[in-house]
């Protein structure tokens, strides 16, 4: 399972963290601060570690693709199924 979902009904349609309203973007933001991963999970405890550290490998493998010039402009790992599943 993905752990990243876009849905319309659910946080106006940006990225979250599967199952939750954590938008993607908040881990990034804490990263980007100086904060930890630690930190981020103590603010956002719906988000699991497992699904805060998918995202990042994802994150790490799309910016090595697009780096070695095999990036095609898509990203498998954004799903948008139509519900809202938990959220």
């Amino acid at each position: 399972m993905e752990p990243i979902t876009r849905d319309a009904e659910t946080m106006h349609g940006q990225p979250v963290f599967r199952g939750t309203r954590v938008p993607v973007q908040t881990l990034f933001d804490y990263l980007e601060g100086g904060e930890m991963l630690d930190e981020f999970l103590e603010g956002f405890p719906t988000v699991s570690r497992d699904l805060a550290v998918a995202a990042l490998g994802e994150a790490r493998l799309l910016l090595l693709a697009r780096a070695s010039g095999r990036f095609f402009g898509t990203s498998a790992s954004i799903s948008g199924s139509g519900s809202s599943s938990g959220t």
